[in-house]
């Protein structure tokens, strides 16, 4: 929905000020890293992206101060 899209380009402007111990869904990690779904979870399972935290059944959730220290390896390795 518009709302939603709205609610993640938000997140997206504003992730560096998002405190570490945040949550951010799969749309939110698919722009950050500029990948699809299948490429986010075979690096998972390669172990290039950190693993989600399992919140329920259907839902997973990415811590972002993983995700920072993630990226940050990316840009400086």
């Amino acid at each position: 929905t518009q709302m939603k899209q709205q609610i993640q380009k938000d997140i997206l402007q504003n992730f560096s000020y998002l405190p570490d111990e945040s949550l951010v869904r799969l749309p939110i990690l698919m722009a950050l890293y500029g990948l699809s779904k299948a490429s986010i979870y075979r690096f998972i399972k390669d172990g290039i992206i950190p693993a989600p935290i399992k919140l329920s059944a259907r839902t997973s959730v990415w811590n972002v101060g993983d995700i920072r220290k993630n990226l940050r390896s990316k840009t400086n390795g």
